[in-house]
């Protein structure tokens, strides 16, 4: 049996410094690899920050259809002053103008009875005498105030040789009246009467009034 050697203070010492130094040794490792987790540990917490951030929604901008292309007309050069037109030459002579035809109406009248004193009717000298005809207006001209009534043959009677001729239209039946005075002398007597037109033309059958006086 062989005994070791008893330790010494000195040996004893040698060996503490030598563990010393293994610890110190080992430490420097483990400070390094706690940095390293630390750093590794603040990356994925600023990715895991990042991951879960919300994200914006991306805009979407309309596109817009490219304006219509216009055409644009030339402009017209309008110049300074026209040379002045040529008037055109007139006649000498004046044109033969023929004048527009006027209408023109035709005057009639047509006797169709004696309404009082009949033809030979016996009267008293001096009485009044309301005298009677009915007539139509025949022609195809209107009867106004410038139509007529004048004597043109015989005793006037004591009556205008002259008056107004009722006025009628065109195909319609007319009363001619006249006031006459019986003459003071006994006889017969006759009067006759015709239309006259505007322009002084007599128209028309001819009316008249013939009496028989005691």
């Amino acid at each position: 049996m062989i005994l070791a050697p008893p330790m010494t203070k000195v040996s004893h010492c040698i060996i503490l410094t030598d563990q010393h130094l293994l610890l110190k040794k080992a430490a420097v490792p483990r400070r390094w690899l706690i940095i390293s987790g630390m750093f590794l540990l603040c990356i994925l917490l600023a990715a895991g920050c990042a991951a879960g951030a919300p994200r914006t929604p991306a805009v979407e901008v309309p596109s817009v259809p490219p304006s219509p292309t216009v055409a644009v007309a030339p402009a017209t050069v309008v110049p300074a002053s026209l040379p002045p037109a040529a008037s055109p030459s007139l006649p000498t002579e004046a044109p033969n103008l023929q004048p527009s035809p006027t209408l023109v109406c035709d005057d009639s009248l047509r006797f169709i009875s004696d309404l009082t004193v009949p033809d030979g009717e016996i009267v008293a000298r001096g009485a009044r005498i309301d005298k009677r005809w009915q007539v139509e207006n025949n022609g195809s001209c209107n009867w106004d105030e410038r139509y007529r009534l004048k004597m043109i043959s015989g005793a006037d009677l004591g009556g205008q040789v002259e008056q107004a001729l009722y006025p009628a239209r065109s195909g319609a039946l007319a009363v001619i009246r006249v006031m006459f005075v019986a003459p003071s002398k006994p006889g017969v007597y006759r009067s006759a009467w015709q239309a006259v037109s505007p322009v002084g033309d007599v128209f028309g059958d001819i009316i008249y009034i013939e009496i028989r006086v005691n």
